[in-house]
This record gives C-alpha cells, structure tokens and sequence, in this order.
C-alpha cells in the first residue's frame, strides 16, 4: 500500500505532521510519498531531515498511490482534486487550519485517523461534482469542480446581467453583481456566505444563489442536478470572471457557458465515528448555547 499527502507550503502544515504519518507507517510496512513542493519546503530551514519520496504531478501521483491525505484546509480538499482527478483515489482531508467541512479529521486526532486509514476502517463517501462546458481551456482541462461555479463581475465594475437556463427553459435574469451554482457539499461554502441553504452531501442538487442581487425578492432556489443550466451574460464590460472552486478565469461577453453534474465522483474517505451532521454541529456551534 502506498499512502500521498498533498499539502500547501504554509507554517500551518508543520514538519511533526508529516513526522508523525511517516513513523506511523513505517511501522505498518506502508510507503509514503509526499508533494514535491511542499517536501523542499519542509527541508528549507525547518530542520527537517526525513528522506521521503516524492510525486511532482497528476500522473505521478495516480501511478503510485491507493490513498491520498490531504493536509490542509478545504481549499486544500479542493486542490486535491485536481490531482487525483478521475482516479478514483479516495482522500482523507486532515484540517490544520481554521473552518474545514471537507478536511473533518481535527489535526489532534492525526495518529488516530491515521491508524483507522491504515487498517481501512471507513466507509468511501461519493460526492457528485459539477461540470462547465463552453469554456474548456479556461481550467486547463480540469473543467469540473466539488464546490461550486460561479459567475462574477469584474472588479469594481457594474452589476451584470445573468440570463439563466434550465434544461433550456428560461428561469430568470439575475441582475446582480454574480451568480454561484453550489453542488450539495458545496452548500456549506460560498453559497451559505452568499444566503444559501444548507444541504446534505447526497442531496442530488444544485442550489442557484445570486450574488447581491439588485432585486430583493430574488432568492436562492434549488433543483435536481441532472438539470443543465446554461448561462448568457451581459454587461458593461467585455469580459466577467468565473471560477471553479478556487480556480479563476476570465471569459469573453456573449460566451454560452453550460454546467452540468459531471460523470464521475469524488472519492473522500469517512473513518469510522465520522458522520456529516457532527461535522455541522461542531463547525456551526449548534447547541453552544443552552439556555439552561
């Protein structure tokens, strides 16, 4: 078995982290490899020694590894997935940081969750992605994402105008400074931000939520994501900005953008004791205040 982790090169991401996963399997006869960026950071000036291998890309990591860790926040989560891409490989998300839905496992439970990996105690949750056609280079080639897509004005400029498509029927223009279409994992991230409601991963859904839209009546609204939603965008400038996840591009006015719920999944590993609504309870505080 071999076991990747994929890491940003932050101080979040402290040396005893990748320390603590490599003593641990080790001892398990399971090889490790780690992201060659964030290894040459380890090694520059944190007085960090280990001899790891490593992978520098997609294809590296998908010929070498059964399991990847991602150590991180969910940005990291999200960055994941463009290196595992079709694979298949299951992630486990390990948060390091601040809010994280995606990477649930809490950094103090690292040895833990590590030795639930390693005897593969968990379950696979499958998490549907969505797709944008139209644009094809704008991503370089990975045209899909966990989170969400969305369409937002440039700078500081004017409100858009965002004709919006179901299956090919009209539903509505939305003037407003942008639009995010969330999947159902993506719930609990911009869209929530932006007023949006909160889903539970295997919802099947796609949630439209305007970006201040200059009507007030114009609310988020929810539909099956076996829907195609098609875009026309106008406005005063020529070009807008989209995004997947934490990706960005610019497009041309005019362009025909199409999402759809992608054909493949993203694999994330849920160890044992984990579920989706404790991860809500305890990133949302519910139940903090008693009221005794």
């Amino acid at each position: 078995m071999t076991i990747a982790v994929y890491a940003r090169s932050t101080k979040d991401n402290d040396p005893k982290y990748i320390e603590q996963i490599y003593s641990f399997l080790k001892n398990e006869k399971i090889d490790l490899i780690v992201y060659e960026s964030y290894y040459n950071y380890l090694k520059s000036g944190n007085n960090f020694n280990l001899k790891l291998n490593t992978y520098r890309n997609s294809e590296e990591l998908i010929a070498k590894a059964d399991y990847v860790i991602s150590l991180g926040g969910d940005g990291t989560m999200l960055e994941t997935l463009a290196l595992v891409r079709r694979s298949g490989i299951p992630v486990l998300g390990v948060n390091t940081g601040r809010l994280g839905f995606l990477a649930s496992v809490n950094k103090t439970d690292l040895k833990k969750a590590i030795k639930k990996l390693a005897k593969e105690k968990f379950t696979i949750d499958k998490r549907e992605l969505i797709e944008i056609t139209g644009c094809d280079n704008c991503f370089e080639g990975v045209n899909y994402g966990l989170n969400e897509f969305t369409i937002h004005k440039k700078d500081s400029s004017a409100m858009i105008s965002i004709d919006t498509f179901i299956d090919g029927v009209f539903l509505n223009s939305y003037f407003a400074d942008g639009l995010i279409v969330s999947t159902s994992t993506g719930s609990t991230a911009y869209s929530l931000s932006c007023g949006g409601p909160i889903m539970i991963p295997d919802a099947e859904s796609f949630i439209l939520t305007p970006i201040a839209p200059h009507n007030l009546n114009v609310r988020p609204i929810v539909i099956s994501n076996n829907k195609q939603i098609s875009f026309k965008i106008q406005g005063r400038s020529d070009s807008f900005n989209i995004s997947l996840d934490s990706r960005n591009a610019q497009i041309q006015a005019n362009t025909d953008i199409t999402v759809k719920k992608a054909d493949f999944k993203f694999n994330m590993i849920n160890l044992e004791g984990q579920h989706f609504f404790k991860t809500l309870r305890d990133k949302m505080m519910w139940g903090i205040d008693k009221r005794h």
